[in-house]
């Protein structure tokens, strides 16, 4: 068969059946109300189709060819074989009967082939249209759940579940059946399926199926060695019930030479005809979709001319709306519904989404038309507002429910600025929303590391339009109010300029994607990324305030001591918190020398400084290390860690930034949970304080040096690539090659080398920098990594490689498509330039390790309920999760973490390293990693 384009053949086939049955029982009873027809089924069915029509353009890879599959009759070429099959079956509910030639007419007013074929099943003609496309070089999608179907999975295939979001390959149908795709159809012969009345060998079920099929490797081989089966009764049911399997296996097999009722040309993917569609849904009455198919059909016609004007047509803030009552409110939603995509925005009364009152919402529904629902606003104390009326609003339950359907309607698409932090507050509020695009992070993905992506930055940048800044609605510094004190009007103008330009920045930004080639990027591994932060940001984790309380006293104590000491050797009290004074007793006084020196020409007194001076022998400086350690422990932990306790819930919440770092990395403020030290005492009796509610136990999961399992995978290093294939010490094996030494019996010094050289060598160490790192001549560090570039030429291939790629795009690029960009590589100054090398070689290995466990995240809530499981994922601290379980069921879901974090690069990339992922769980956090 020749191919019809250029274009790559990607056919999406429909389960109708499933479609018409899930809509039906999914829905309550609907009735025309003109002339009381059911229309249940029809509603849902029009709804979910829309939706996948909506979807799929959305995707990368969206389908070339589309149809929808239905089951022709009852009677098929199966029941000339077996006159019984499906005879069990109950006759379709009264009022589903009608709905089926509809549901088809319907399929057809959406401009979708509805395709069926006498004396033959749905599925079969599925099989066939797959085959024909395979053959060709196509992929397929078929969009069902159904068991049968995953016969047809493999080279090519895939299944997608639209209602659970879950696209099944191999993988899946080994854990539905406990064998290969190419097998199932021998498992359900031998096990049967009472449902369709296939009889199958009677007393055998999947599980002893896929045991026999995986064992004998066939059905055939095992029904002709059945006698050989030591277990009686599986042996005497095999022999007895063999021609039954057999007829069996013809029942259940898909005939992938059925004949096709239209030519796969027939199926491109067109729009439908709005005038029809309408047409068919004012007949059926469903007046709330034909608004939103309207609506996107007017904002499809207007998207070209939008994303050019959308940055010169004004911003008008004083025409924005204020909605005060349950009426105006009603128009507005109309509005949305209508539009199909709008911009939402959330107002509160404080930065932290966990624990921040909602005081109201905005939301735009074309540029120059967007609105504030104030909720919650209140006088200042002691302060009263322009007029008595200045306060009338909405009652905030009241505005919730009649704002939640738009909000979780899953047909129109709802864009936000920062958007972790608006479902973060909507959810406490029992508002999911969903769908929701996220302009910060689709600028992210396209110019990540060339500049910030507040909305502000983002405004002045892409439509010349500096917003109204907080400070001059709200006051700044100790007169600052919340936002609940500032009056309606400039609250109005402030809130609802937020939403008109999130809408306007979308309309710039997101054709971008698609045409810079980054779409994958931002539907994989950023917009799933906002409604998972946000659970664990609400979610937050206990800390024992009480522990915390004893550290702080001890570093109190200790802190107290150490000051007594350096009082003692520089012979006189001065304050160890002073670099000046620091520097006047060590260089002034002391007679102290450093190489180092700062802006102004002083001799410096950070900690590097300090570092060189103990390691010459000096004994202050020492102690002024350690004094600082505590200080710093002290008052961004300890202290710290016990304020940021939420009366609320007793626990901390953090808050991550999904579009901080230039590598994909997240931060987390407020408090930051990401550096407590973990090689210290003291920093491992701090992660000591974070600890499981009672009943409970903490599970953390960490990858073990997948930033050097990715340089090996990335490099093409055999040597590396071959000692995490063995599992092998990977330093000891390092030390062998660099320093000649047997790995037996290697001193721990030895390998400590090779350890600061294996991390080094990651970011672009120096020889200065390693001579520093192990108090060893700067010679010898260089000697030490000339040698490992010797016996690893690959890795100075790689970063080569690196360094040559940024400087001459302007970028470099992880395993998964992300792009970090690096400006600092085309800098005049030679120490930016160098810089930039030692970005560029980093930045693929560490954004890829933070794609990697990103992935992991957005699969992790997922996996865990599916195993029906109440583990919740509390933190993430780099390579490391962070889990709360129940005691019981902690080594089930420390079993599904490994699985969903090892296996996080498939299907994008199949490293040639394996992940290991380190999974413990105890009370406490330093005691589970």
């Amino acid at each position: 068969m020749a191919c019809m384009s250029d274009a790559p053949l990607r056919l999406y086939l429909v389960d109708g059946s499933g479609f018409i049955f899930r809509a039906f029982h999914a829905l309550p009873p609907l009735t025309r109300k003109s002339d009381g027809l059911p229309i249940g089924a029809v509603s849902g069915f029009c709804n979910m189709l829309w939706k996948l029509l909506v979807d799929m353009k959305a995707q990368p890879d969206s389908p070339t060819h589309l149809a929808v599959v239905f089951d022709h009759s009852e009677k098929t070429f199966r029941n000339k074989i077996y006159p019984e099959y499906k005879a069990h079956r109950p006759p379709a509910p009264e009022d589903l009967v009608p709905q089926f030639p509809l549901v088809r007419e319907a399929t057809r007013a959406f401009g979708v082939h509805a395709l069926e074929q006498p004396g033959f099943e749905a599925d079969d003609l599925i099989a066939a249209y797959a085959r024909q496309v395979r053959e060709a070089g196509g992929q397929v999608t078929i969009i069902s759940s159904d068991k049968d179907l995953m016969q047809l999975v493999g080279d090519r295939v895939t299944m997608l579940d639209t209602m659970k979001n879950v696209r099944i390959g191999p993988d899946q149908v080994v854990e539905k059946f406990g064998v290969l795709p190419d097998k199932v159809v021998e498992v359900q012969a031998l096990c049967g399926d009472p449902v369709d009345n296939v009889p199958g060998a009677p007393g055998i079920g999947v599980k002893t199926a896929a045991l026999l099929i995986n064992e004998y490797g066939d059905l055939e081989t095992l029904l002709a060695r059945a006698g050989e089966i030591r277990q009686d009764k599986r042996r005497q049911i095999l022999l007895e019930f063999a021609d039954q399997i057999r007829l069996s296996r013809q029942l259940v097999q898909l005939d992938d030479q059925a004949p096709l009722p239209s030519a796969l040309e027939e199926l491109a993917v067109a729009d439908p005809d709005p005038d029809a569609l309408a047409a068919f849904l004012q007949e059926m009455e469903l007046n709330t979709l034909g608004r939103r198919v309207a609506g996107a059909h007017l904002a499809a016609k207007a998207q070209a001319p939008a994303d050019q004007t959308a940055a010169a047509e004004p911003v008008d803030v004083a025409a924005y709306a204020c909605v005060r009552d349950l009426p105006t409110l009603d128009v507005w939603i109309a509005r949305a519904q209508a539009a199909g995509v709008i911009a939402f925005d959330t107002e509160t009364d404080a930065l932290g989404s966990a624990t921040a009152g909602l005081v109201g919402v905005s939301l735009a529904v074309g540029p120059g038309e967007a609105c504030y629902i104030p909720l919650a606003h209140e006088p200042e104390p002691g302060l009263a507002l322009d007029a008595p009326g200045d306060l009338t609003q909405i009652p905030l339950a009241t505005a919730i429910d009649r704002l939640r359907p738009l909000l979780e309607d899953p047909s129109i698409l709802k864009v936000a600025q920062n958007a972790k932090y608006d479902l973060g507050v909507l959810s406490r509020y029992g508002v999911q929303v969903s769908p929701v695009e996220d302009t910060m992070l689709i600028s992210y993905v396209l110019e990540g590391g060339l500049h910030g992506h507040g909305m502000d930055e983002l405004s002045r940048l892409h439509l010349g339009h500096s917003p109204i800044p907080f400070k001059q609605v709200a006051g700044t510094g100790k007169a600052q109010k919340s936002f609940r004190h500032v009056a309606l009007e400039p609250a109005t103008a402030y809130a609802a300029e937020d939403a008109d330009v999130t809408l306007r920045l979308y309309r710039v930004l997101r054709p971008r994607l698609r045409k810079e080639g980054l779409l994958t990027v931002y539907e994989t591994l950023e917009r799933p990324m906002p409604p998972v932060l946000a659970a664990m940001e609400n979610a937050g984790v206990r800390v024992d305030p009480e522990r915390l309380r004893r550290l702080s006293n001890d570093f109190s104590v200790r802190m107290g001591e150490l000051e007594a000491e350096a009082h003692r050797l520089a012979g006189h009290p001065f304050n160890l918190g002073s670099p000046k004074q620091v520097g006047e007793v060590l260089y002034g006084q002391m007679g102290l020398q450093s190489r180092r020196t700062t802006a102004t020409g002083a001799q410096g007194t950070d900690a590097s400084v300090l570092e060189e001076l103990a390691a010459e022998g000096h004994a202050l400086p020492r102690v002024l290390l350690d004094w600082r350690q505590l200080s710093k422990l002290k008052g961004t932990y300890t202290d710290a860690l016990a304020a940021a306790i939420a009366p609320a819930t007793g626990r901390v919440h953090t808050s991550y930034a999904l579009a901080s770092t230039t590598t994909g990395r997240l931060s987390s403020t407020d408090p930051n949970l990401q550096n407590i030290p973990v090689r210290t005492e003291e920093g491992r009796k701090i992660r000591q304080a974070f600890v499981a509610e009672p009943g409970n136990v903490l599970i953390s999961a960490d990858y073990s040096q997948i930033e050097l399992r990715l340089l090996a995978h990335v490099g093409d290093i055999p040597q590396l690539k071959d000692a995490f294939a063995r599992g092998l010490d990977i330093h000891a094996m390092t030390a062998s090659e660099v320093f000649g030494v047997p790995i037996e019996g290697m001193p721990a010094e030895i390998r400590r080398r090779a350890k600061a050289i294996n991390f080094g060598i990651v970011y672009g160490i120096s020889a200065f920098g390693l001579a520093a790192q192990l108090s060893i001549p700067r010679e010898e560090a260089g000697d030490y990594i000339r040698t490992y570039f010797e016996r690893f030429p690959g890795i100075r291939a790689y970063m080569d490689q690196a360094k040559e790629t940024a400087r001459r795009q302007g970028y470099v690029t992880t395993l998964f498509g992300r792009r970090v960009h690096i400006p600092a590589v085309q800098a005049r100054s030679q120490a930016e330039r160098a810089f930039g090398d030692r970005a560029a070689i980093n930045a693929p290995l560490q954004g890829a390790s933070a794609d990697i466990i990103r992935r992991a995240m957005i699969r992790m809530p997922g996996e865990l309920a599916a195993a029906g499981l109440k583990t919740r994922m509390l933190l993430q601290v780099h390579d490391e999760l962070i889990f709360e379980a129940p005691e019981a069921e902690a080594a089930t879901a420390s079993e599904v973490i490994r699985r969903v974090m090892a296996a996080a690069p498939l299907p994008a990339v199949a490293l040639s390293v394996p992940l290991v992922v380190d999974v413990r769980a105890a009370a406490n956090w330093d005691d589970a990693h």
